[in-house]
């Protein structure tokens, strides 16, 4: 039994959507061994009416709420065992993760909760939710999971890092994917010995960016933010031949992000 080589990670904001969009054509052309899905908006009564010719062994994990978040792993490789959530009931219901067991890692999709727009105090609706407790107990969980074998985690993290991961960093200091808060947890996932891999390979890159706001033809002139990741553990840096930003592939209001292995 072999592990996946090469991994794309999307965020496409509602399957069925990116499906009208030429998703299918995308997933020909590109042929990753597996792709990880955040935001897919499926529910479970709904599963059944997808299929995808080359990838035979898909896993759902869907939130309870209809048309909200959910995530999806589609693999040419069968997985030798399948994880949904972090066995923390609090965090389970909203189908934030999967994690897919192979021979030589752990690979684990994750659609991070996005602390959301400010309340009356100012600060984002669930900036403490994410940072205190959604954060700590996911780095947790891959932690746990590195015990055993290596881990390659990628989504969504719904945080921009350092200044160069957005276009206008001075001006978002205070919103939602660019508070302290949630930048201090990011370095807590590097401080653990998890690599940014897009980051390790191209470390003064900039305007390099996975999500665009629809208002303003932000995408259009490149006003965006880097907000999903490829971390692995140290132990695979060596394996790490590529971690590339797929611009021009359309369909959501992010891009994918793929990983290469050796």
């Amino acid at each position: 039994m072999k592990s996946p080589k090469s991994i794309i990670s999307w965020n496409v904001n509602g399957l069925r959507a990116v499906i009208k969009k030429g998703f299918e054509a995308f997933l020909e052309t590109q042929s990753p061994d597996v792709i990880c899905l955040q935001e897919t908006k499926i529910s479970d009564d709904l599963t059944s009416g997808f299929s995808f010719d080359a990838y035979p062994y898909v896993q759902w994990n869907c939130a309870e709420k209809k048309g909200y978040s959910s995530t999806a792993i589609l693999s040419k490789i069968k997985p030798m065992s399948v994880i949904k959530g972090i066995g923390i009931e609090k965090h389970d219901h909203e189908g934030r993760v999967i994690t897919a067991e192979f021979p030589d890692y752990y690979l684990v999709t994750v659609y991070t909760p996005n602390a959301q727009n400010h309340d009356d105090t100012g600060r984002p609706k669930r900036l403490d939710y994410r940072t205190q407790e959604w954060d700590v107990d996911f780095l947790n969980f891959v932690v746990n999971l590195e015990k055993t074998k290596p881990v390659i985690f990628c989504g969504d993290l719904n945080v921009a890092h350092r200044e160069i991961d957005l276009a206008n960093p001075k001006t978002n200091k205070r919103n939602a994917g660019f508070t302290h808060e949630e930048r201090e947890r990011f370095q807590a996932i590097l401080d653990a010995g998890f690599i940014d891999t897009y980051r390790h390979l191209n470390p003064n890159k900039d305007d390099a960016y996975t999500w665009w706001s629809y208002r303003a033809n932000a995408r259009a002139r490149n006003i965006g933010w880097r907000i999903d990741y490829f971390c692995t553990s140290a132990s695979l840096t060596e394996k790490i031949d590529s971690a590339d930003i797929l611009y021009t592939a359309l369909g959501s209001d992010h891009c994918p992000i793929t990983l290469k292995l050796k």
